[in-house]
């Protein structure tokens, strides 16, 4: 019974590849129209995204500002802390007071707060604020403004003096576009065209309901093939002209004599 399966799993599997390479032309279009349609979306369409940061470092300096303990308990307390900044920074106590410090802006606080991100590695107590833009400038002023407004709001909110700036983003820096990658959107396009193309034969074969061979009568028919018609050109049915040699010949006597 396995074996009947496997049979006729390799039977479907091979019609499909025969479909395919009947229709072969029919998939390269689709694909390459996808792929071209994909890529040209991205770079001409879509607008540029960038991204700023800033980087903060979380270090409880127990009331001496500037002076920094290696306190092993307290570097863990800090680590652990983190978590909790990564709350409180995207919270309308910070996100409210970035936007009526910065009306300039034009944002406002639930666009920052789904857009901002912050981030740390694993180990350290170095985090950083991101935000994407269309505008870098905008994205920088975002950034540098939340880091101020949080670094001011943490001790009032924590009790504790433990976030200090180590980088602001720079209004100046040449942006890098970080969205869209035109050749990733292209590889997608182009990945879901092909799988589109083969639906699409797959759905054309299905619903063509043609008699084309005896397999065709067999399977859809259930009934076996007794004699095949096969075509007939029009130039088959004109009549075939014999054409006749002649072969001319001088006898012995002077006369010719003309054999066929």
């Amino acid at each position: 019974m396995e074996v009947i399966v496997v049979l006729s799993s390799q039977l479907d599997l091979k019609e499909i590849v025969w479909l395919v390479r009947k229709k072969l032309w029919l998939v390269i279009i689709v694909t390459l129209i996808g792929a071209t349609a994909a890529g040209a979306y991205s770079a001409w369409v879509m607008k540029p995204v960038y991204q700023a940061y800033t980087k903060l470092i979380v270090n409880s300096t127990a009331g001496q500002a500037g002076s920094f303990k290696l306190d092993l308990n307290m570097i863990n307390t800090n680590l652990s802390l983190i978590n909790t900044y990564k709350e409180i920074i995207r919270t309308p106590a910070i996100m409210d007071l970035v936007v009526q410090k910065h009306p300039e802006l034009e944002l406002t606080t639930d666009q920052l707060m789904h857009n901002i991100r912050f981030s740390s590695v694993n180990g350290t107590q170095v985090v950083t604020i991101s935000y994407l833009d269309t505008d870098y400038k905008r994205a920088a002023q975002v950034v540098n403004s939340v880091s101020y407004v949080f670094q001011q709001q943490i001790p009032l909110i924590m009790k504790v003096d433990n976030v200090y700036i180590l980088h602001t983003a720079d209004l100046d820096d040449q942006p890098v576009k970080v969205k869209p990658d035109t050749k990733l959107n292209t590889a997608i396009g182009f990945v879901a065209a092909f799988l589109l193309s083969i639906t699409l034969v797959l759905a054309l074969n299905y619903f063509d309901d043609t008699i084309r061979t005896e397999a065709d009568v067999e399977r859809y028919l259930g009934l076996p093939t007794l004699a095949a018609i096969p075509n007939i050109k029009q130039g088959d049915l004109k009549p075939k002209t014999l054409s006749i040699s002649k072969t001319t010949s001088t006898g012995k006597d002077g006369e010719k004599n003309v054999t066929q």
